[in-house]
Order: C-alpha cells, then structure tokens, then sequence
C-alpha cells in the first residue's frame, strides 16, 4: 500500500516538475517578449501539470488562448 502512494507521489511531482519546466521553457523562448499568452508559473499550473501532465501545459495554453479571442 505504502509502495502504491509513493509510486504516485513521485509521478505526480515529475510530471509536474516537466510540465513547469515545459511552461518556462515556452514563455521564455517560444513565445514573443510581448505577448499575452504567456502562462504564469503558480500553484494552478503546478497542480494542472502534476495532474495531466503534458497534455494539462497544452491545457493551459488553450485556456489563454481562448482568453484572448
């Protein structure tokens, strides 16, 4: 049992450890200086990242890029 919640804890931080790295890595170098799609690296994307994983960044920057239509 103790192996299980482990197992998943550690799966939740590296898949958000990823997804936040991920978020860096896109508002710093993809996306322009002044651009408005930028998402903020704070406890939602975190726990969205943790969440879903890779497919919760792209989430997010569908979120923000609805905003903006």
């Amino acid at each position: 049992m103790e192996n299980k919640i482990t197992g998943i804890a550690i799966n939740f931080v590296i898949r958000a450890i990823v997804g936040m790295t991920l978020i860096f890595f896109i508002n710093q170098y993809v996306l322009p200086d002044d651009s408005s799609i930028n998402v903020g690296l704070n406890a939602v994307s975190f726990l969205t990242s943790g969440t879903l994983g890779i497919p919760g960044v792209c989430l997010l920057y569908g979120i923000m890029c609805y905003q903006i239509l």
